[in-house]
């Protein structure tokens, strides 16, 4: 069974959850205490989770007055968990602040309040996102991620549910947006290459009882299983 790091947050059920599911062993960090670069000997997978605020200074700018700082210590243990991860080769699979987070930790940069920076933008944070759909996602022709949606996407789009007021500005070099809301917003990008690397800005792992994208989940542990083997 593929063992999966998980970056701790402050709601991890759905994340535990939607990994056990699909045939994964999860193995929530405790970032006070797993050094990277041990994680990744013993792991055979990365999944990043949300959160709070990535500091904008790690990406050169000021912080906007609508920034939340995520947990003290965080951003840096992140980052180097990323970066360690990458160099291993493990699969990665990153969901809204760790969308962020890669990209930052990879060189990008971030939208650092929606609202008040995309002209034209849709509501990307609903009061229930667990049961809410905020906006649907045009799927680029060709993805990784159109290949896995496959017959669940309507018209080369899906529906998400989202909480978050940051985004992806900048993309990482060597990453693509595979998905964008109505507004333009980055909503999902990968890395081309033989090895899962994945990131969303809305939360599948809330989708678990009714699978909506188990897909996704499958495809991340399958590559997990690959790199055990």
């Amino acid at each position: 069974m593929p063992r999966i790091a998980i970056a701790p947050c402050r709601a991890m059920a759905d994340y535990l959850e939607s990994v056990r599911r699909v045939g994964g062993e999860p193995a929530e960090l405790d970032y006070h205490r797993d050094e990277p670069k041990d994680v990744v000997t013993r792991v055979d997978g990365l999944m990043l989770t949300g959160g709070g605020d990535v500091d904008p200074v790690l990406y050169g700018e000021t912080p906007h007055e609508t920034f939340h700082a995520s947990e003290a210590g965080r951003d840096a243990y992140e980052i180097e968990l990323i970066r360690a991860a990458s160099d291993a080769g493990l699969p990665i699979f990153a969901i809204c602040r760790g969308m962020q987070v890669l990209n930052v930790a990879l060189g990008g940069t971030l939208v650092q309040d929606i609202p008040s920076m995309v002209a034209g933008a849709v509501p990307h944070s609903v009061p229930e996102p667990r049961f809410q759909i905020a906006h649907e996602v045009w799927v680029a022709a060709g993805s990784q991620l159109e290949a896995l949606m496959g017959d669940k996407l309507e018209g080369g789009t899906c529906q998400v549910n989202s909480r978050h007021h940051q985004a992806v500005k900048t993309v990482a070099p060597n990453w693509e947006v595979s998905g964008t809301a109505p507004d333009g917003v980055a909503e999902s990008m990968e890395q081309p290459g033989d090895v899962f690397r994945m990131a969303v800005q809305w939360h599948p792992e809330n989708f678990w009882r009714t699978g909506e994208f188990r897909p996704l989940f499958e495809a991340f542990i399958d590559a997990a299983r690959k790199k055990r083997a």
